[in-house]
């Protein structure tokens, strides 16, 4: 919450949550399939606590098959606490990453082009 000479600024925990998620879903490698999107998007997918002016989020994710899960989190919680603080002017102090699963349909998207192409 934020007091200016106007009165005073709120943030609802559901927002927060929410720009959370959209940032966890702009990393490139992590699961963006209408399910998993509808949970973070409810933010089933992202838990938030603040306390003052400090804000901590558990954020849970579907990885890609194939990429760097350090990596990956890593890009997470920069990208995440990045947008947060520059949207809500609250101080991000923790971003934790719950892998939850790998997703395969970029695998399976990339065998069934292979089964066409060689029947053609």
């Amino acid at each position: 919450m934020e007091n200016n000479n106007f009165g005073q600024v709120k943030i609802s925990n559901d927002v927060v949550a929410t720009i959370a998620g959209f940032a966890a879903l702009e990393v490139e490698g992590v699961e963006a399939n209408t399910t998993f999107t509808d949970k973070i998007l409810k933010n089933n997918g992202v838990k938030i606590q603040i306390e003052e002016e400090e804000v901590s989020l558990d954020v849970m994710v579907m990885i890609d098959y194939g990429v760097s899960i350090p990596d990956i989190a890593l890009k997470i919680q920069e990208n995440v606490k990045n947008t947060v603080e520059t949207m809500t002017g609250l101080n991000v102090s923790q971003v934790n990453i719950h892998v939850q699963g790998i997703s395969f349909k970029k695998e399976k998207a990339e065998k069934e082009e292979a089964k066409q192409s060689k029947k053609n």
